[in-house]
């Protein structure tokens, strides 16, 4: 079969590798579709390798349909269609026996330790098939939508932190996917007001049909003037930093109100530190919240938000392309006028 095959830094190419067998306990899915996030586009340039083991399969936004059952399987039937949350936790160590399992010590990553969904075919070991890392969805959904559930579940993991209601009015910097999506939810969790900041005028269109109640263009506007009038001058209750640029972090606590909860969601740079005032994060009584990845149970209610349509995913997808487009698709990754990157194999028979 076909995959997109990690064998160094900046060393990645569309080969053939031998199409797996499922052995007890295990279970193939065929890939349906597999998304590309800034990870793996970080990873394809080299820019990325801690924690990536070679010789390894990409991808971890996966969509597939269930084609091969190993003896012992009981949860799951051929014809399946699933989602696949990628981490594989080992559920003994210091973090697993504390219910983090997300931030297990020796899981395996989809993509990272675990060959992921770039691929016509991908292997699930029994471990995480007991586990139930592969959740089954009911509607008849393009799969690049299911491929997203990665992702929003991510969302669903971090927003948990932040405790958004009825009263509060939440900024989002950055109007990417990962953006869109959190007006999405914190719409759904119950926001007053959700303002999006975002300088590309298609992504700034299409926040509002995500749910953002006021989109701004932070190059031509006053970003700090149009929270303030859309809070009594307070500040903004809750801000999510969706755009890893480290001079964005100290913005994000000037423009948070007195108690206000901040979450820095994106990845920064590993070799650039954000110089903050901290004097805000004292004096205003400011919460800062971290989140990495989700759990399981973040991931089923991604699919549950998906398959019950509460949000549709499939429209963040702009370009569609096949495996062997692989390198064209990372290319496009960074067009502005960009959101998701789908792959979708082309499988033989």
């Amino acid at each position: 079969m076909k995959a997109v095959l990690y064998q160094g830094p900046g060393d990645v190419a569309v080969t053939e590798v031998p199409k797996p067998v499922a052995a007890i306990g295990e279970v193939i899915i065929k890939v349906l579709s597999n998304t590309i996030c800034g990870t793996d586009l970080r990873i394809a340039k080299g820019i990325k390798k801690k924690g990536v083991v070679a010789p390894r399969i990409l991808g971890h936004e996966v969509a597939g349909e269930v084609v091969e059952i190993g003896a012992g399987v009981v949860n799951l039937r051929i014809g399946d269609r699933v989602g696949l949350s990628p981490t594989y936790s080992c559920q003994d160590c210091f973090e697993c026996s504390r219910k983090r399992p997300h931030l297990c010590k020796n899981a395996l990553v989809l993509g990272h330790q675990a060959d992921g969904g770039l691929a016509e075919y991908l292997l699930v070991p029994a471990k995480p098939v007991l586990d139930g890392v592969l959740v089954r969805y009911e509607g008849a959904h393009d799969p690049v939508a299911i491929s997203l559930a990665e992702p929003l579940s991510c969302i669903i993991h971090g927003q948990k932190f932040l405790n958004i209601g009825s009263d509060d009015v939440v900024l989002i910097i950055g109007g990417g996917a990962i953006g869109l999506m959190h007006a999405t939810l914190a719409k759904a969790n119950g926001a007053k007001k959700v303002i999006l900041s975002e300088p590309l005028a298609f992504r700034r269109a299409l926040a509002v049909e995500f749910g953002a109640d006021i989109v701004v263009d932070p190059v031509h506007e006053d970003l700090n003037q149009i929270i303030r009038a859309n809070s009594e001058s307070n500040g903004a209750d809750v801000v999510v930093v969706c755009i890893g640029l480290p001079k964005l972090v100290n913005q994000a606590l000037e423009l948070a109100s007195n108690r206000g909860r901040v979450s820095l969601f994106a990845g920064f740079p590993a070799d650039e530190l954000a110089a903050i005032d901290s004097n805000l994060i004292h004096y205003k009584e400011l919460s800062i919240f971290g989140s990495s990845n989700s759990t399981i149970e973040d991931y089923e209610q991604a699919i549950h938000m998906i398959d019950s349509g509460e949000i549709d995913t499939a429209k963040l997808v702009t370009h569609r392309f096949t495996l062997e487009e692989f390198e064209k698709g990372v290319e496009t990754i960074t067009d502005p006028n960009a959101l998701k990157i789908a792959i979708i194999p082309t499988t033989s028979k």
